[in-house]
């Protein structure tokens, strides 16, 4: 079937559709003119004036035409605003290449160029493509692809599907599917703060992150640990402790790297790069601990610098508190301050190291005493081996360490960075190589011209025939060997040497003063980064809102989106912690959870390579998934190296945040690794399932459960939840009824609606809507095709149809036809009959009615509200909410009191969300269909809900055998091990019931052929098969009998019962007419508690074998 008026031809030139009048300025090319130029059409007055060029307007029937194809096309205008056209001009009539047709601005708009014109959907204007023909379909574009308006270019709107594809009569609709492109209100926020490039400070990646990282590496203790290293490990095991630690860093710096280069990078860092990664769980947990951390890290780093200053307490709190103030302040007047300050500070540790290198060069007399000779080969021989006192490789392995973290300290400012991606590897592996090098060449220069132990004495010169003297400052005239440990001895009595003298850099250095001021740098530029560090962390933090009651710290202010107050916040975290000054006790924890931050970068790489999504391609290369976990299987053991208890709290904590986030489960969808990877599991799961035969022993009840809109028929769903939950498959399947051409629009949207209702009311079930011509229709779809593989329902379930006397009763015969249907699939079948009835949709809405399956969303449903089997007829009028899937929030409304009868429906609706009192579930199992009737009965009773419900068996029998036959039902229940309270054996079934209401009942349908003519009989039958024929009633007549007696049964032993759980009758299709199995099922049925008619599909689902 063919459009006759296509919305655009792709294959063949077109005519110019109608109602759009398209001037191509000027007949020949000039260098001044844009290479295509396209009039508004039907625009307002208002903005045709605003334009500053006068159009020809279409007259007549163009305008007339303009006018219908409005809301049908959506253009930008290409035309400058301004009147001045662009320099690259082309010929209008060269219509050969015109992949994209966008202002100049547009093509300049991913280098953040002039302004950016908008492809508006809701504007008349008209796209033109140049593929030979005129189309509105629009070719790849870096500004199709943005999530929001940003810095590096406008957000561009593709053509809709629909506008492509819909008849031209049709109003288009926009395809607004959440498929993870929308921003979250946070990043929305952040990005509108950072919309106007004016004054906004970007760092490149020398600036940025390698002078940075070079600084934070380089901390104090290159200059007054790193001697005291060589001297306890000597120098070969020195250079094994760096390479280690040089190792995790460079497989950090690489995960890191690859993360930072699979997409745009936003501001926040470490907590950015591992909760885009993982997701919120871990990125939460971290990103709290790790913002804390750096906070704590400046009180450190300061109290380091005032112990160089001045040694008694009370001076280091005045120094400290003096030094975080004036930080603060560096910090507060902005970033380039800050950066101006950080080349500063990195100029000076330079100078002092640069410094010490060539003072090792030149020998001094005068230091001799205090162990420095230059370089030497015995020295350095000497020193190569360790001389660990009261030391192990381990514990001075955790001494260095945190010398290594730092690494991180570029990409914590990822959001003032000008290019993340490029930056963040460039800066963060050429810093760590810089840094290793320079920490190597100090261990071996230290190694190389300073012994362990010197006197400091020149008296302990002495001539060089003495023979005692051991040690290789001997040729030179020194005696140290009074400085070795003697027996029981814990320290030297020397103070000086690599073992002794922790500011022995000082004295080998070619300008004393200059160590100082390296120390100085050292330290001053660690804490001003971690200053820096911990607000843009914890901003981030805030504003993705995953803790309750810190949103007041992500506010930004200026250009720059400055977090102030996580400044103040930090730096009261830092004061208090220097005037505490107890900071021995608090540094291993600070370092274990640099590591844990580490660690999970690294965990993120693997991860996210394990799930193969198609999403993870980072362009940094140099990166492997088993590489990235033994990076932090090696972050973990060097936690617990550097200190256990630090490491085991450290951990505790990161759970506790990591349960806390799991059970708060903030609403974002980031597109992180654990969602692929749950993806791939599942699919993999699946497909292993359906190589696997079916068996007895895992039989479960999959249900296709038809609610129609699930929240319309809560006591079916809760009822059914039930006995699935956490044990078998449930489908609330939906037919919708459409004799019009089918809204998929509309049914997506309710797939997506009523799924995200299941899961926010804990119903664990999925939603699977169809559309249909009729119910039966429908439900022969869902029947086919609801589930994946084995993941396929094995059972119907429907509500009972309360009102089949009320309805046209060719509603009966689709309902009854269902039921036929599910038997010709070899579906089981179950039927739940509450005497209220079951579709509450009718008054949603109204009163109290705040169940816990309706007090998070309410979804406004349009039920035919007399047929409680019939999920045929709803039809949705709730509409969307912005960034989530077209729910509504319950909105306080006046309360209307609702009728007796409507009243009682809605308690009904909600008696199986409450827990059952001490009661019974009586299962009356009078036909074996494989043991269905008995299992579901079982796997209610042992719910939460059911416990103090115990299950009597009623079964049938002859008189003279009821003692037999209850001991075999007792024997297979003992088999089945399955517990009972009771089993009562009918023996008087076939007792004569009472007929008189029964053949009222069934009055109305009958076809009474004996009162008619034959032929006239025939017709009527073919026209309302349904009716009942004299010969059937006859056929049938014990069978009915039967279901009225088995009524009286159960209101003489089960009417007080929670749950009725009976075998449901059969019929014989084409035998039995819809009428009297109808009738069959009411009188069963009626006047009881909440009774389920089950019938399984014959198969066995019970065994006794192991």
């Amino acid at each position: 079937m063919s459009d006759p008026t296509p919305n655009a031809d792709c294959e063949h030139p077109a005519p110019e559709p109608e109602g759009l009048t398209v001037d191509f300025l000027g007949s020949g090319p000039t260098p001044s003119q844009s290479r295509f130029q396209v009039d508004l059409v039907a625009e307002s007055a208002g903005a045709a004036a605003g334009d500053g060029d006068e159009k020809a307007a279409p007259s007549g029937d163009k305008a007339q035409e303009a006018e219908e194809a409005k809301g049908r096309f959506r253009v930008v205008n290409f035309v400058d605003p301004s009147g001045a056209v662009s320099p690259d001009a082309a010929p209008a009539e060269g219509l050969q290449n015109g992949d994209t047709v966008m202002s100049e601005t547009s093509l300049q708009s991913s280098t953040g160029g002039q302004q950016h014109y908008h492809y508006d959907t809701h504007t008349n204007t008209y796209y033109l493509r140049t593929f030979g023909h005129n189309t509105i379909d629009a070719v790849p574009n870096i500004d199709f692809y943005r999530q929001t308006a940003a810095p590096l270019g406008e957000k561009l709107i593709r053509p809709t599907l629909s506008e492509l594809h819909d008849e031209l009569d049709k109003e288009p609709f926009e395809d607004g599917f959440a498929n993870g492109e929308d921003l979250t209100p946070a990043e929305e926020a952040a990005v509108k703060d950072s919309g106007d490039s004016k004054g906004v400070v970007k760092f490149g990646w020398i600036k940025g992150v390698l002078v940075r990282c070079m600084l934070n590496i380089w901390g104090v203790m290159l200059f007054i640990r790193m001697t005291w290293i060589v001297g306890q490990a000597g120098i070969v095991y020195c250079c094994i402790i760096i390479s280690i630690a040089t190792v995790v860093t460079t497989i950090t710096g690489c995960s890191t790297s690859a993360i930072a280069t699979n997409g745009f990078v936003r501001g926040g860092g470490a907590y950015y790069l591992i909760s885009r990664s993982l997701g919120p769980e871990f990125g939460g947990s971290i990103g709290l601990i790790f913002a804390f951390a750096n906070a704590v890290a400046v009180a450190m780093y300061v109290v380091g610098f005032a112990e160089t200053v001045w040694w008694p307490l009370n001076d280091v709190r005045i120094v400290g508190t003096i030094t975080v103030v004036i930080l603060l302040g560096i910090s507060v007047a902005g970033m380039e301050w800050e950066a101006k300050a950080q080349l500063i500070l990195l100029f000076i540790l330079l100078t002092a190291i640069f410094n010490y290198f060539i003072g090792s060069f030149i020998p001094v007399e005068s230091k001799e005493k205090y162990g420095f000779f230059s370089y030497d080969a015995s020295i350095m021989w000497e020193n190569m081996g360790p001389d660990f006192r009261k030391e192990t490789f381990f514990s001075v392995f955790a001494i260095f360490f945190p010398a290594a973290t730092g690494i991180l300290a570029g990409a914590n400012i990822s959001g003032d960075l000008a290019d993340p991606q490029m930056a963040i590897p460039r800066g963060t592996l050429l810093a760590i190589f810089i840094t290793a090098l320079v920490y190597i060449g100090v261990a071996v220069s230290t190694g190389a011209c300073i012994v362990r132990d010197a006197t400091g004495e020149i008296g302990t010169n002495f001539t060089l025939g003495f023979n005692n003297c051991t040690g290789p400052a001997c040729k030179y005239g020194y005696d140290f060997s009074s400085c070795k440990l003697q027996p029981g001895q814990d320290e030297s009595s020397c103070k000086y040497g690599l073992h002794n003298d922790f500011q022995v850099m000082s004295v080998v250095s070619g300008f004393g003063p200059l160590i100082s001021a390296g120390i100085f740098s050292a330290t001053l530029s660690s804490a001003l980064a971690s200053l820096v560090s911990a607000p843009k962390v914890f901003q981030a933090l805030c504003k993705d809102n995953i803790y309750p009651g810190i949103a007041f710290f992500g506010k930004g202010y200026g250009k720059n989106n400055e977090p102030l107050r996580g400044y103040i916040l930090t730096f009261l975290i830092a004061l208090a912690f220097i005037l505490i000054a107890e900071l021995n006790t608090i540094a291993p924890i600070i370092s274990n959870f640099f590591l844990a931050s580490y660690a999970l970068i690294n965990f993120s790489v693997f991860h996210a390579s394990l799930a193969n999504s198609p999403g993870w391609r980072p362009s940094f290369k140099y990166f492997n998934k088993w590489v990235s976990l033994a990076g932090a299987i090696l972050c973990c053991v060097v936690m617990f190296i550097i200190n256990w208890w630090a490491a085991l709290l450290t951990n505790v904590i990161v759970l506790s945040l990591y349960i806390y986030v799991s059970y708060k489960k903030p609403d974002v969808n980031w597109g992180s690794s654990t969602q692929a990877l749950t993806y791939h599991q599942a699919l993999t799961h699946s497909l292993q399932l359906c190589g696997v035969a079916d068996h007895i022993k895992t039989y479960r009840p999959q249900c296709l459960v038809m609610t129609g809109a699930p929240n319309s028929r809560p006591a079916l769903l809760n009822l059914v939840h039930a006995f699935t939950k956490n044990v078998g498959l449930m489908v609330c399947g939906h037919v919708r009824i459409s004799n019009r051409k089918p809204n998929i629009k509309e049914l997506n949207n309710d797939m997506l609606r009523y799924q995200r209702w299941l899961l926010n009311n804990n119903s664990k079930a999925f939603y699977t809507p169809v559309m249909a011509e009729d119910l039966r229709q429908g439900s022969q779809f869902l029947l086919q095709a609801a589930g994946l593989g084995r993941l396929k329902p094995n059972t119907l379930v429907l509500g009972f149809k309360n009102n089949w006397r009320e309805c046209d009763l060719k509603e009966v015969e689709t309902y009854i036809n269902l039921i036929h249907d599910a038997f010709d699939f070899q579906y089981g079948m179950v039927i739940l009959r509450l005497s209220e009835g079951l579709d509450v949709s009718h008054i949603q809405g109204q009163g109290k009615y705040d169940t816990s399956a309706m007090k998070d969303v309410v979804v406004f449903i349009d039920v035919n509200k007399d047929s409680d089997g019939d999920s045929s007829k709803p039809s949705s009028k709730a509409t969307s909410v912005q960034n989530s899937p077209a729910v509504q929030k319950d909105k306080k409304s006046p309360t209307t009191p609702l009728n007796m009868a409507d009243q009682k429906l809605l308690d009904a609706s909600q008696q199986f969300q409450k827990k059952q009192g001490k009661g019974t579930v009586d299962v009356w199992w009078l036909f074996d269909d494989g043991g269905l009737t008995l299992l579901i009965p079982y796997l209610i009773a042992n719910k939460k809900k059911w416990k103090d419900c115990k299950i009597r068996v009623f079964i049938g029998g002859k008189i003279n055998r009821i003692d037999h036959d209850r001991r075999a039902m007792a024997a297979l229940l003992s088999k089945f091990r399955i517990d009972f309270s009771d089993i009562t054996v009918l023996g008087d079934i076939n007792i004569k019931p009472n007929l008189a209401a029964f053949a009222q009942l069934i009055e109305p349908y009958r076809l009474k052929e004996d009162d008619m003519e034959q032929d006239a009989a025939e017709k009527l039958k073919a026209e309302e098969p349904w009716r009942i024929t004299d010969n059937e009633i006859e056929l049938y007549k014990a069978k009915s009998n039967r279901q009225i007696r088995l009524n009286e049964l159960l209101k003489e032993h089960s009417s007080t019962a929670n749950l009725i759980v009976m075998s449901m009758p059969l019929a014989r299709k084409g035998a039995v007419s819809s009428a009297l199995y109808m009738a069959w099922l009411e009188t069963l049925s009626r006047d009881l508690p909440p009774i389920l008619l089950v019938r399984g599909n014959h198969q066995s689902v019970l065994t006794f074998y192991s």
